[in-house]
């Protein structure tokens, strides 16, 4: 036990890549791990919206400022699997790759693993094993696939909502989805056409709310905006969060759900299903209740 806490306090990153790994993967000692982790209050910062509005660029700006400062910075990117093999591009790779000589930054890449809201299960373990590295911040970028990841509600301790001027058309969608859960909207990309009318309409929605969260606009690319999101992320009263009991109970909501789901294998699922499929009498519901 004492092995895996030296491991998981380990400011050498190789050495958090293997824990995280073990965790990942399920491998032996990873649940010693997770029942071995101190209770440490690292600031979690989800940022997620719609493909396209810029959240890699944004990260990486967010990275800069806040390692110029000394500060050591966590990066989990989650990725989108495939549906049909589970594989995973791993774009962060790409998308951050002026990031990864840093001595203070360490990034991970994650494949959703076919959840729909872009977390699976592991986001949360590997999160947690995060909080035990010593970092300042993690910052968690989720895939961006629109509403349902309002699930990123249920890790982070301050939920970035970065949305584009052309997300107008949308605003009714927004309003019932992701505006329950931003603590922080951003508009990036603001110097383009429509940015001011929409910054607008997002801050009468804000102001219908009991608590007024802030809207900071943002051009990524020339880093424009980015000194004023981290004063607003500083002035969050994560430390306080009013929704910290649900944020724990969605984390063991969904912990719960992928150990009880742990016995059933898709792929052996599906071989199953293509068997059985075959009967002219086959019914999907009376299919499942086997399990």
């Amino acid at each position: 036990m004492q092995q895996s806490d030296n491991i998981i306090q380990s400011t050498d990153f190789r050495s958090l890549a293997r824990t995280l790994t073990r965790v990942e993967n399920d491998l032996s000692g990873s649940a010693q791990i997770l029942k071995s982790l101190e209770h440490l209050h690292t600031p979690v910062i989800g940022i997620t919206g719609p493909p396209g509005a810029g959240k890699s660029t944004l990260v990486n700006q967010l990275i800069n400022k806040l390692s110029a400062n000394g500060k050591r910075i966590a990066i989990l990117a989650i990725d989108p699997s495939s549906p049909f093999n589970m594989g995973s591009l791993l774009g962060d790779r790409i998308r951050m790759i002026e990031q990864f000589n840093k001595p203070n930054v360490y990034i991970r890449s994650l494949a959703t693993r076919g959840s729909l809201g872009g977390l699976s299960a592991k986001t949360i373990e590997m999160t947690d094993v995060l909080k035990s590295g010593g970092f300042d911040y993690i910052i968690i970028e989720t895939v961006g696939v629109g509403q349902s990841e309002v699930e990123i509600a249920g890790i982070a301790d301050i939920t970035i909502v970065v949305l584009v001027p052309e997300a107008g058309d949308e605003i009714q969608s927004i309003k019932s989805g992701l505006m329950e859960i931003a603590d922080i909207f951003v508009i990036n990309k603001a110097d383009r056409e429509g940015a001011d009318t929409f910054t607008s309409n997002i801050q009468k929605l804000v102001h219908q709310k009991s608590t007024l969260i802030p809207v900071i606009k943002t051009i990524a690319e020339k880093s424009e905006g980015i000194s004023e999101l981290l004063e607003a992320i500083k002035n969050q009263p994560y430390s306080e969060n009013k929704r910290k009991l649900f944020l724990l109970t969605e984390k063991a909501w969904k912990l719960i759900q992928n150990k009880r789901m742990g016995d059933i294998n898709k792929q052996k699922l599906q071989e199953r299903i293509a068997e059985a499929s075959q009967q002219t009498d086959f019914n999907l519901y009376q299919f499942i209740e086997q399990f």
